[in-house]
């Protein structure tokens, strides 16, 4: 069974520290067995401060850290953001235990300890969005993207603020097991399988966005037209806007163009094609509007690493129910 193990730090937060336990013990394979064993530890094994009025125990010190598959670090009080040691030695010590195959998961703050472990030298990531640019300051050699909820970039995946930690957990469960599991765990926990957008669309803004401004329409209408090419233009006629408009309400809306935004889209509806039915991969292109095999591969290899076949092997292998068409 794969081990999550979580690492409490002084003044963590405890909704966060929770989120872990909560998506990752509800895992389940087909047969109802648990697919995580997630154990929680600190620094030196004694209790810690949250941010609340409160301590945490925990039944396990760092040792445990030795036998992680994968680590998560919740986010700890971090204000008033300045210079200061964001990795004092127990933790860093905490962090050298860490396999070398194991995956490291941050959420929102804890990127901090990351970054100053040198774990995000030269990648991508994020934190919360109103800390991004000190985040920037302070560990130039990290390449910081402020408007998405995660980035997984492989070994080490990071976060954005607060529930978004629920977004990264979820992505790892259906990275791990497929979308028919890490669904199921959304619906045990009301919480949305997948969020649109990112948290762009959270950032203050000095003049609000109106209230009528949406592209939620025409995004509605596009799900529908994953097989065919669809234009900027039938977008913005679908959204009762001009293409300028259309692209601005896009990224404030849900983080990213309009482009974007449909690739994405394309790509989710060709891995649920995958994993659910035994199309091949050709029709699956083509259904999902991506029109050859070979554009297929193309894009699915650059967003999570591997060929639609290798994909589907791996879900099949590991119980994603599939229906025959």
């Amino acid at each position: 069974m794969h081990r999550v193990v979580v690492l409490a730090l002084d003044g963590v937060y405890p909704f966060e520290l929770s989120i872990p336990v909560r998506i990752f013990g509800t895992a389940a394979g087909s047969g109802g067995e648990p697919l995580y064993e997630v154990v929680t530890c600190t620094a030196d094994g004694r209790p810690v401060a949250t941010s609340a009025d409160f301590t945490v125990a925990v039944q396990h010190g760092p040792e445990v850290i030795d036998t992680a598959g994968t680590l998560v670090l919740p986010p700890f009080v971090c204000e008033p953001l300045g210079d200061r040691d964001w990795l004092p030695e127990p933790v860093a010590a905490a962090l050298r235990r860490l396999p070398p195959q194991a995956r490291i998961l941050s959420i929102c703050t804890a990127s901090y300890v990351l970054a100053a472990a040198g774990l995000l030298d030269g990648r991508p990531a994020t934190t919360h969005w109103n800390n991004a640019e000190h985040f920037q300051r302070t560990f130039p050699e990290v390449k910081v993207d402020a408007s998405v909820l995660f980035i997984d970039d492989g070994r080490v995946l990071t976060s954005a603020g607060v529930a978004s930690g629920v977004d990264l957990c979820l992505h790892v469960v259906r990275r791990d097991h497929g979308s028919a599991v890490a669904n199921q765990v959304a619906r045990l926990c009301v919480v949305p399988p997948w969020r649109e957008g990112g948290q762009a669309q959270f950032i203050d803004r000095p003049v609000p966005e109106s209230a009528t401004a949406t592209t939620s329409e025409a995004r509605q209408w596009a799900l529908g037209q994953l097989h065919r090419p669809i234009t900027l233009a039938e977008l913005a006629r679908h959204a009762r806007t001009s293409v300028r408009t259309l692209s601005r309400r896009f990224r404030a809306e849900v983080g990213m163009t309009p482009v974007q935004w449909l690739a994405r889209q394309r790509i989710e509806h060709a891995r649920r094609l995958l994993e659910t039915t035994d199309l091949p991969v050709d029709r699956v292109a083509a259904e999902a509007g991506f029109g050859t095999a070979a554009s297929l591969r193309q894009h699915l290899t650059g967003a999570i690493g591997v060929s639609p076949t290798a994909y589907r092997q791996t879900f099949s292998r590991r119980g994603t129910p599939r229906r025959a068409r």
